[in-house]
């Protein structure tokens, strides 16, 4: 029974630690179906969940931060449309730019604003998004096995995680079951075909792009008004750059992004859980349990998971013919 005990809680950090990571890649699924590469998943994190966290500091209200980090993400959104897009430029740079960006001025107006050493205060009450309990959730916590996983694992999270994994159906019907997604998925792969069928490429890249803003938003502001109580320097850590890895591994499709995007939060997850394991008089230090997400990352990202082809026209900027 305790070690089903232990099961339910190291899943249900697994979920949390998950979900910024699921918003992030699905930000990145939709860009880059569109044929945007985004590399700047990590630098709209990082400005949204500053700004997410300043503002509910200041109002006292979770529900402005979070429309202020998903604000400040889609500005960072639209200069890299405007780069990439309008101007035709190199998309990874724009995107290695906008994450240069963030890292300074966050840290910059932080320091500016509160004078803690590039830091907001610590957010309580309204300032934080509650968990939510599910009815009888309570009552049923003494029945085994069920009663756990209803009042434990499934109950007791902020709002923002049940978004998170309703988008991920919805990012399929979305993709998948309409004339947008139909659109989306053709401008990645042939734009041409969808300019000569009388459809704006450079909008369905846009709004891509302003759909990537949202989600990045939403993950940013989870992070330092969920997950945490406030903003600190870097508290993306490089969650972004986990999530293209995952979206890598998912070969561009919603629901493999949730089950990547899961395996990397229980890694997180049993590197908080397990520190120093002894395996038979060899003790694994923690330094190694913290690696392992980003020792996946590299090799994902080294094509060890087999080959991942990308949207056809992804990173190229279109130009419409005379």
């Amino acid at each position: 029974m305790e070690i089903f005990v232990t099961l339910i809680q190291v899943l249900d950090s697994t979920i949390r630690l998950s979900t910024p990571l699921l918003l992030a890649c699905l930000a990145g699924l939709f860009s880059e179906r569109a044929g945007i590469f985004d590399i700047g998943l990590e630098g709209k994190m990082l400005m949204a969940a500053f700004f997410s966290a300043a503002i509910a500091a200041v109002t006292g209200s979770v529900w402005l931060g979070l429309l202020a980090g998903i604000a400040s993400s889609m500005l960072l959104s639209g200069l890299h449309g405007l780069a990439s897009i309008t101007f035709r430029g190199n998309q990874l740079i724009s995107g290695v730019a906008i994450n240069f960006l963030a890292s300074g001025l966050t840290v910059l107006v932080a320091q500016s604003w509160f004078q803690q050493g590039g830091r907001t205060p610590s957010l309580f009450g309204g300032g934080r998004f509650e968990p939510i309990n599910f009815p009888f959730a309570k009552s049923l916590s003494g029945v085994p096995i069920v009663g756990p996983i209803y009042s434990e694992l499934l109950s007791g999270h902020s709002i923002l995680v049940y978004v998170a994994f309703l988008m991920v159906p919805g990012t399929w019907w979305i993709l998948y079951r309409t004339r947008f997604g139909l659109r989306l998925r053709a401008v990645g792969e042939n734009p041409a075909a969808v300019d000569t069928a009388g459809v704006s490429v450079v909008g369905l890249r846009f709004a891509a792009v302003a759909i990537c803003g949202v989600l990045c938003g939403i993950a940013g502001a989870y992070l330092a008004t969920a997950l945490q109580a406030g903003f600190v320097k870097e508290m993306t850590a490089g969650r972004g750059f986990i999530a293209l890895a995952a979206l890598i591994f998912a070969k561009w499709r919603p629901w493999h992004a949730m089950w990547a995007c899961l395996l990397f939060g229980l890694l997180q997850a049993v590197a908080l859980r397990f520190q120093n394991i002894d395996l038979g008089g060899i003790v694994i230090p923690v330094q190694v349990m913290d690696a392992l997400p980003y020792i996946l990352t590299v090799v994902i990202l080294a094509g060890f998971v087999g080959k991942a082809i990308p949207p056809r026209a992804g990173g190229e900027p279109y130009v419409k013919e005379r």
